[in-house]
């Protein structure tokens, strides 16, 4: 065999291995790495870079070389799974940058990371001034995560007090003109249901790219054709202006009339409906 053809079926068979030892290793050597794994990336691929193109017979030595270190990775991972001490040596551990909104020069320096990179990481997070950082940890992987001080932190159901049902993931019900029947069985909705929403928008079946239903029965669709503009649903939106015309409804009730019990009976009516309202205006106005 000649060796230009050569080359290429090594090529092509490394390229085969390396898939199948990236798929054994997981996913995390495509995602943030640890040092043990940045190591291991690199050294896998310089190995099967050099194996195509070894023509004096010891290409193989090349395989059994990444072989050798996968079986190593695969045990290091084993390893810092079962054990605590072994993460902390393998993996390190979080370094803290920032506590109680003060910049840890020290750490800063074990890290060496400038404070102009700092700021980089905060900017990232959305952080653009120092003292909006309670506490700042610089992961093993290397990314900075950020928590903000109290007052400047997203208001949330719960710290309001609130509480909220769980919210299910939206359901893709039609995907490239196709209607995907499974997803709709999953919410408890039918093609019947569907064809009645499409029809509220104008839009057929085969024109839509993608189209989602979320936990409160709402469609939102993405068509084709970028310039067809798609009116957004106003379920939630009509439901909650319902329930203000009502509200406003029984004080009206109330004060047109002089009968002492009925208007007693509209004004409570009002007082619990404005209690729902309450408790639904989260959900309803987002």
């Amino acid at each position: 065999m000649q060796e230009w053809m050569l080359v290429t079926v090594r090529t092509i068979l490394t390229l085969v291995v390396l898939f199948l030892m990236t798929k054994l290793l997981g996913k995390r050597q495509v995602s943030q790495l640890s040092l043990f794994e940045y190591i291991t990336g690199i050294t896998i691929g310089s190995l099967a870079a050099t194996i195509p193109i070894e023509v004096d017979g010891t290409w193989h030595l090349g395989l059994i070389s990444m072989l050798v270190w996968v079986a190593c990775s695969l045990g290091i991972e084993f390893i810092t799974i079962k054990s605590k001490k072994a993460r902390d040596i393998i993996d390190s551990k979080g370094t803290i940058l920032i506590k109680d909104g003060k910049v840890l020069e020290d750490n800063l320096k074990k890290e060496r990371l400038t404070l102009d990179e700092l700021m980089e990481q905060l900017r990232s997070k959305n952080v653009f001034r120092l003292a909006d950082a309670e506490f700042a940890v610089m992961e093993p992987s290397g990314e900075v995560n950020v928590l903000l001080v109290k007052e400047n932190q997203p208001i949330t159901p719960s710290s309001l007090g609130i509480t909220v049902a769980p919210e299910q993931e939206p359901q893709a019900v039609i995907m490239d003109g196709n209607i995907m029947d499974e997803p709709l069985a999953t919410i408890g909705l039918n093609r019947a249901w569907l064809d009645v929403e499409l029809e509220k928008i104008g839009v057929a079946v085969e024109n839509i790219f993608l189209a989602q239903v979320d936990s409160y029965g709402q469609l939102f669709v993405d068509l084709f054709d970028d310039q067809i503009i798609v009116p957004k649903p106003q379920n939630k939106a009509t439901l909650y202006a319902t329930l203000k015309k009502c509200e406003a409804d029984l004080e009206m009730f109330g004060l047109s009339t002089n009968n002492k019990q009925v208007k007693q009976m509209y004004e409570q009516c009002s007082v619990e409906l404005e209690k729902v309202i309450d408790n639904v205006r989260p959900v309803l106005t987002r």
